[in-house]
């Protein structure tokens, strides 16, 4: 695994960590349209099994896991109820506004609108604070976080990293529940 992932070459570990000082943090973002004030994917330095490597990691915030995870369950029910499903994709125009979608696209996304609001009624789908490990990413190790905070800022994550590393992470175990606002819901 360590010959063929660069994420455990000492040469491109120490040009991290140079950026990593010169930035003054213990990490790096990695620039990327997906990041926000509640998903931030970056680059650290840290040990696994005892080599050192580079952790390419996302860390979000527990409601936006929530979100997901609702409308996931909603697109696949949406494919099992419409059997011409088609992923919603949103385009813009030249203007930059966003097109209507089609008859069928439209049915699907009430569907599924439907489905969250049922899902949210009935308190269903809960998430827990977690970090899992993928060692089988081809640069580094990868980690995926979600962590119970309102938004994702450069503390959040030098804490996280800092706990990471000090092998001091606790996690809230606590399942939890958030409620969508109705513009999440119909901007889907």
């Amino acid at each position: 695994m360590t010959a063929l992932n660069k994420g455990f070459d000492a040469g491109i570990i120490r040009q991290y960590r140079e950026d990593m000082e010169r930035a003054g943090q213990d990490f790096v973002i990695v620039e990327s349209g997906d990041n926000s004030d509640e998903y931030v994917n970056f680059y650290f330095v840290g040990m696994y099994e005892g080599k050192e490597v580079i952790y390419d990691a996302v860390i979000y915030t527990l409601r936006l896991h929530h979100s997901s995870e609702l409308y996931e369950i909603a697109e696949h029910r949406a494919a099992k109820h419409f059997p011409e499903f088609k992923k919603i994709k949103y385009e813009e125009d030249e203007n930059g506004d966003l097109e209507a979608l089609d008859d069928l696209e439209e049915e699907i996304g009430l569907f599924m609108a439907e489905v969250i609001m049922e899902l949210e009624e009935e308190d269903e789908i809960k998430v827990s604070e977690h970090v899992e490990v993928d060692p089988h990413i081809d640069f580094g190790i990868g980690l995926d976080v979600a962590l119970n905070v309102e938004v994702i800022t450069n503390e959040v994550i030098k804490k996280f990293v800092k706990d990471y590393n000090e092998d001091n992470l606790q996690l809230d175990t606590t399942a939890y529940s958030f409620q969508l606002q109705d513009e999440e819901i119909i901007g889907r």
